[in-house]
């Protein structure tokens, strides 16, 4: 099997980490089945070669590219840019690619830019119910998740309308855009397909201060998150590695 290339956004280690080791345990990888590169620290190599990977999966971050250009800081501005920079190749050539929150935000700005915005469908930290549309029941990368499923979410842009050349796979009551695929193989989701409600505890702890909930209310979500059942999302990383990377 080719390795995945797992590109990281999220400039807190803890955060990134925490991340990474629920991509690999969701998605039934070994470390040696990855390529990681974080591009907080690193630069993309200079001859990346999307050909010698099974697929990319692009992780989320704090980061918003509806925010004006003025006010990205260096990192933000440098992070975006990289994984910009591979979409026309990835959306032109049809290649396997799984974004995962900020994944939709690039996925939508590409294809449509002004698509993604603050002006609907923001959601609250914490979970929600989403469904299956019909072009969601029939996509492979769907497979043993059910028409209805509880999802982790946290966002404060999302995508405004259906993005050119795109097909909805889930929907929800707060975005309808949960999961949109587009062409045969690339494909972005709103929600966390990897996040647990460990792995949301932890997120929760580290972007306390970024704006997403009143600080103050921190513990009580820890206690709602905690109460959740989101077995479900992960089977889109475990089914998206074993359709590509077989």
């Amino acid at each position: 099997m080719k390795p995945f290339l797992i590109l990281q956004l999220r400039p807190e280690t803890e955060a990134a980490d925490n991340e990474f080791a629920a991509f690999l345990a969701k998605g039934g990888l070994a470390p040696g089945d990855v390529h990681r590169i974080r591009l907080d620290l690193d630069d993309l190599p200079a001859d990346l070669d999307l050909d010698r990977y099974s697929g990319v999966i692009v992780g989320g971050g704090p980061g918003c590219v509806s925010d004006p250009e003025d006010e990205k800081d260096a990192l933000e501005k440098h992070i975006e840019d990289a994984i910009m920079g591979l979409m026309p190749e990835i959306c032109g050539r049809d290649l396997a690619f799984l974004g995962c929150c900020y994944g939709i935000g690039i996925l939508g700005h590409h294809l449509s830019p002004g698509i993604v915005s603050k002006a609907a469908y923001g959601e609250p930290v914490g979970a929600v119910d989403c469904s299956l549309t019909d072009d969601g029941r029939a996509d492979p990368l769907m497979a043993g998740v059910p028409a209805h499923f509880r999802a982790f979410v946290g966002h404060k842009e999302a995508v405004q309308a259906l993005p050119p050349g795109t097909v909805r796979l889930v929907a929800s009551e707060p975005t309808p855009f949960q999961m949109l695929r587009f062409g045969s193989n690339v494909y972005a989701t709103q929600f966390h397909p990897e996040a647990d409600a460990a792995g949301f505890e932890t997120r929760i702890h580290i972007y306390k201060h970024k704006g997403y909930f009143p600080p103050e209310t921190a513990a009580a979500l820890i206690e709602t998150v905690r109460g959740e059942d989101v077995r479900y999302p992960e089977l889109i990383l475990r089914n998206f590695v074993a359709r590509y990377g077989g």
